[in-house]
């Protein structure tokens, strides 16, 4: 994998989620379209050399719509890019990973393909051979720096993610970047970091956005952003 390609929000309007996403964090807008085949009208925002993708269902009877339906808005699923897709399906039914796509399909990542939650420890993971401009393509106010994965077996699922995708454990403080949860699965929080952080809580200020403020960071609260808890800091 080269990198988070980019992180799916679902959202029941996207003119609402871009006054928060775009016009408040100062997200560009890099591509919006309407996906038949998925039932969804999707966007995808920059951010750093990952991208943010809000997802608004077309058919309460999707499948996203009815993730909005049972979870309401919120994190849905994680992407990684990938240089070719195809040989990385290939390695992974070697490996018996459980796919939901067994060949890659047009998306608006570019060629994509789903593996099951149930073999990534309770997160969806979308696989991504782009097929145009990349994020880090465009400037960006805020870029990714830490996404948090909830599981009932936190080593379970870290060995799963390493050997799936070929990703690396690193130290944080001393120890391993992994704590236990428990309870939930699946993706609980997005870390970001924010370029100006002065320019960023000027207009949370001017937006009226819901948060609670630290030293040099803030979390923003999931009414503000369309279900998801979201934490954004000076570094």
């Amino acid at each position: 994998m080269r990198r988070i390609h980019h992180v799916g929000i679902v959202v029941n309007r996207l003119e609402e989620a871009y006054r928060f996403y775009r016009d408040t964090l100062g997200l560009p807008l890099i591509k919006e379209a309407t996906i038949p085949d998925q039932h969804v009208r999707a966007a995808l925002l920059g951010a750093g050399e990952s991208e943010i993708e809000l997802l608004e269902p077309l058919e309460p009877s999707s499948g996203i719509g009815r993730f909005l339906a049972r979870r309401g808005e919120g994190l849905h699923h994680l992407c990684f890019d990938t240089p070719d897709i195809v040989k990385t399906l290939t390695s992974l039914k070697e490996m018996r990973v459980e796919l939901l796509d067994e060949a890659p399909r047009p998306g608006l990542a570019g060629q994509i393909a789903f593996v099951h939650p149930r073999a990534c420890g309770g997160v969806l993971v979308e696989l991504a051979t782009p097929s145009s401009a990349t994020a880090d393509d465009v400037p960006a106010p805020l870029r990714l720096k830490r996404l948090v994965i909830g599981a009932s077996d936190v080593r379970r699922a870290s060995d799963a993610l390493r050997s799936h995708f070929g990703l690396e454990e690193v130290a944080m403080n001393s120890g391993p970047r992994t704590e236990e949860v428990g309870g939930i699965e699946g993706l609980v929080a997005l870390s970001m970091v924010a370029e100006d952080f002065h320019t960023l809580t000027d207009a949370f200020a001017r937006a009226g956005t819901s948060l609670l403020r630290g030293t040099g960071e803030v979390t923003v609260q999931p009414a503000s952003s369309h279900g998801v808890n979201l934490h954004i800091s000076r570094y």
